[in-house]
């Protein structure tokens, strides 16, 4: 099995909706461990997040952007003003699952995802 470690994704939240940072690929079948979240606020204001992750098996059921309250990892999590706040996580997923994002406002935040995708 090769093990990569890499930058998973990175986005700036477009809107307040919630939108898919990283998706685990499904072919070649792979398992990724999510070590770290970082959000950045670039804004003179606080604003909130949400980080919610869903399995393959619920991406189908509800839609990769229609979390249910299971799937929610973070949920309004403030951020000071021009801060950072980082998640050090160490979670699996498997081929398909997803990790998606939501901010209070569009682009004051940025998401980045780091960790390694086993293959």
């Amino acid at each position: 099995m090769a093990t990569t470690y890499k930058i998973l994704g990175q986005q700036a939240a477009a809107a307040t909706t919630n939108a898919v940072l990283y998706t685990s690929p499904a072919s070649p079948a792979t398992q990724t461990v999510i070590s770290t979240i970082l959000i950045s606020n670039s804004n003179a204001s606080g604003r909130t997040f949400r980080i919610y992750i869903m399995s393959a098996a619920d991406v189908v059921t509800y839609g990769n952007t229609s979390p249910q309250s299971q799937h929610y990892i973070a949920y309004d999590v403030s951020v000071a003003a021009n801060d950072t706040t980082a998640l050090t996580l160490g979670i699996t997923l498997g081929a398909g699952d997803v990790i998606g994002t939501y901010a209070s406002a569009a682009t004051s935040l940025a998401f980045s995802v780091y960790g390694a995708q086993v293959t």
